[in-house]
C-alpha cells in the first residue's frame, strides 16, 4: 500500500509563522525609531497607527481576494457553470486562514499605538477606524481582482500586481508626507493609498496635515477606496465577457 502523501502544516501553524514574518518588520520599524528617535517629526506611535491599519487592511484583503487568481489556474471554467455570484464564488474559493496571522499582528501594533500616540478614540474614531479599514480592504481587494483581470490577457501579472499591493503595504505603513512629491500623487490619484490610510489616520490623531491638506479630508477620502474596487470589478466584466474557454 502507498504511502499516504505528506501533510502540510497545520492552519494554526501557518498563523503562527504569519504572525512571526511579520513581526520582523515590526523590530526593524522599532529599532530605527529607537536609533533616532522620530522621523521628520513623527514619533513611532503615530507610525504605528499607520502600520496597523495598513496591515488590517491588507490582511483582510488577502484573505478574501486570493481566488481571483483561479484564472491562472484553468479552472475557471466550472465557477461558470454555477447558479452563484461570480464575484462571490471567487472570494470563498481561496480563503487563506494564515493571513490572520498577519492580521493579529496587525491588531497588536494598533494596541501599541493606542497607549503611545497622542489619540483619543470616541466613537467618531473608531467609526472613522472601521471606515478606513473597510476603504483600505475595498482597494487592496481591487488590485487583487485586476491581477485576475490581467490573466484574461496575459498569465504573467502577478509582479505587477505585487507591486502595487505588497508595495503599497510597505510604503502605507509611513506617513505619506515623507515621501517625495511625485510618490505621494502616485499613491493618492492612482493607488488611492494615502486617501484609506494617511488622511484617516491624521484625523484619527487628530493632527494636522504637514502638506496643507484640510482636516476633513481624512473623514470621506476612504470613500476612494470602494471607486477603486468599483473600477476594477467593470475591468472585470470587460474581461469575463472576452473570455474564451480552456476547453478542458
Amino acid at each position: 500500500m502507498a504511502a499516504p502523501p505528506p501533510r502540510g502544516p497545520s492552519a494554526g501553524r501557518r498563523v503562527v509563522s504569519q504572525f512571526l514574518v511579520t513581526g520582523i518588520e515590526v523590530v526593524a520599524i522599532w529599532a530605527l525609531f529607537d536609533r533616532f528617535g522620530s522621523v521628520q517629526g513623527w514619533r513611532i506611535g503615530e507610525v504605528a497607527l499607520f502600520y496597523g491599519l495598513v496591515h488590517t487592511m491588507f490582511a483582510l484583503a488577502d484573505a478574501l481576494g486570493r481566488g481571483f487568481d483561479i484564472l491562472r489556474t484553468g479552472h475557471f471554467d466550472r465557477l461558470l457553470l454555477r447558479p452563484r455570484p461570480l464575484a462571490l464564488q471567487l472570494m470563498a474559493h481561496d480563503v487563506r486562514l494564515s493571513r490572520f496571522g498577519r492580521l493579529l499582528q496587525a491588531l497588536a501594533v494598533l494596541g501599541f499605538a493606542s497607549v503611545t500616540a497622542p489619540m483619543d478614540w470616541t466613537p467618531a474614531t473608531i467609526a472613522l477606524a472601521l471606515f478606513c479599514v473597510a476603504g483600505g480592504v475595498a482597494l487592496f481587494l481591487g488590485i487583487l481582482v485586476l491581477q485576475g483581470t490581467r490573466a484574461f490577457w496575459t498569465v504573467e501579472s502577478l509582479e505587477i500586481a505585487n507591486v502595487f499591493a505588497c508595495g503599497g503595504v510597505e510604503a502605507g505603513q509611513y506617513p505619506m508626507a515623507v515621501y517625495a512629491r511625485w510618490f505621494r500623487r502616485l499613491l493618492t490619484f492612482v493607488v488611492p493609498l494615502a486617501c484609506v490610510a494617511y488622511y484617516p489616520g491624521l484625523a484619527i490623531l487628530g493632527r494636522a496635515d504637514p502638506l496643507g491638506e484640510t482636516d476633513w479630508l481624512g473623514w470621506i477620502s476612504p470613500l476612494a477606496g470602494f471607486g477603486f474596487l468599483a473600477l476594477s470589478f467593470a475591468a472585470w466584466r470587460v474581461g469575463v465577457r472576452h473570455y474564451a474557454s480552456t476547453g478542458n
